[in-house]
Formats: C-alpha cells, structure tokens, sequence
C-alpha cells in the first residue's frame, strides 16, 4: 500500500484546525481569569441604593451645595500629615465641627484607611496616617456641625 504525499497532509490539516481552536480558547480563558482577577470591585459605594433613591440624592446634593462649604486639603509628605481646612460660604472659618474621612485607593483591592480628625485651629483640621502607597487616592469625608452634614469625595495625589 502506498501512500502519497497528498494523504499524509489530509491527516494532519483536521488536527491544525483543533490545535488552532484549542490555541484561542486557552488564550480566552487566561484573559478571562486576568480581568476577574484583576478586578477590584470598586465600581462605586452604594450605587444600587442612589439609583433607586436617585431624587433623593439629588435633593441632598442641592441641599449640600446650598451651604457653599468649602474644603481644602493639604498632604504635608515628610509629617505624614493631611490638612483640611473648611470655610463657609462667606470664606470664614467652620470652628467646632466633627470631621471624620476615609483614604480610599480607586483602583486597587487595598482595604480603606480611617482617618481621625482633629482641629487645630478654628476651621482647620488634622490627620495622620501612613501611606502604605504613594498615588492617587479617594479622600471621602464627612462634616457634621449644627445639625448640618456636609460629605464630599475628594481626588487627591499624595506623594
């Protein structure tokens, strides 16, 4: 029995079809795994709950905005130190208000940093904390004095 060259070569295409489809699945499958893995989770803090809510959120917003509070910060690096310091909207100081916050990294599975604030001076407060990495950080705070709530997300690049 004699075979041709033609015969053998009909033998093995049927195979580079299955090596080909075994090739994208394979590299499918670890792409998959690379972006569940990868992905931290933090697409947004009670997002269900705002889209439900959503003229409720709206209401608080204007209701926040209508104070014209404002909110400076500043990361002093070799004290390890974030200032804040928060004005009314006549540019005077907020004196003795209780403000509490959070360092949040946006886009890594880093759990969130408590921050303690304390005032230094009339509208001018305080934090230490150690950053256990240098970057882009969420500063999420929140200021209560007379009944009043003011929270605010903040983008911040500490070094």
């Amino acid at each position: 029995m004699s075979t041709s060259i033609a015969s053998v070569r009909s033998n093995y295409i049927p195979w580079l079809f299955v090596a080909g489809f075994a090739i994208v699945f394979l590299v499918n499958g670890l792409m998959i795994w690379f972006a569940i893995d990868s992905f931290s989770g933090l697409y947004g803090n009670g997002a269900r709950n705002r889209e439900t809510n959503y003229n409720e959120v709206i209401a608080q917003q204007k209701a926040r905005d209508a104070l014209g509070w404002k909110i400076e910060t500043e990361w002093r690096t070799n004290e390890d130190r974030l200032l804040v310091d928060i004005t009314k909207a006549d540019g005077s100081a907020l004196p003795g208000a209780v403000v509490t916050g959070q360092l949040v990294r946006p886009a890594e599975k880093r759990p969130y940093l408590p921050l303690e604030f304390h005032e230094l001076a009339s509208g001018r407060f305080v934090a230490h904390v150690a950053l256990p990495a240098r970057g882009n950080w969420d500063l999420d705070i929140l200021v209560a004095t007379a009944g009043q709530n003011f929270a605010l997300t903040k983008r911040l690049f500490l070094r």
